[in-house]
């Protein structure tokens, strides 16, 4: 496992890496945009690869699109991904 993929980092910090609300944060894991890893007690923990995902979520939403999209084109490239390897 990379580096990038170890679930070490809080919200909290992830929101003042991306400049994203923790609300934000919620709302895109609610709609299935990203996958923290939960605790025992609950608490999310991201990985590095979470936090370019939310930066890359939060541009894309500036520029107008709606999370369905966001989460449609994103499980097309894990197919492609999939397929060619």
């Amino acid at each position: 496992m990379s580096i990038m993929d170890k679930q070490v980092v809080n919200i909290g910090t992830v929101s003042e890496l991306t400049g994203l609300t923790e609300r934000k944060i919620r709302y895109y894991e609610k709609r299935k945009l990203i996958h923290p890893k939960r605790t025992q007690g609950g608490t999310r923990k991201f990985s590095f690869r979470d936090i370019e995902r939310l930066i890359e979520i939060g541009s894309q939403m500036e520029t107008g699109w709606m999370t369905a999209e966001i989460r449609d084109r994103r499980e097309s490239q894990d197919k492609r991904t999939a397929v060619h390897g």
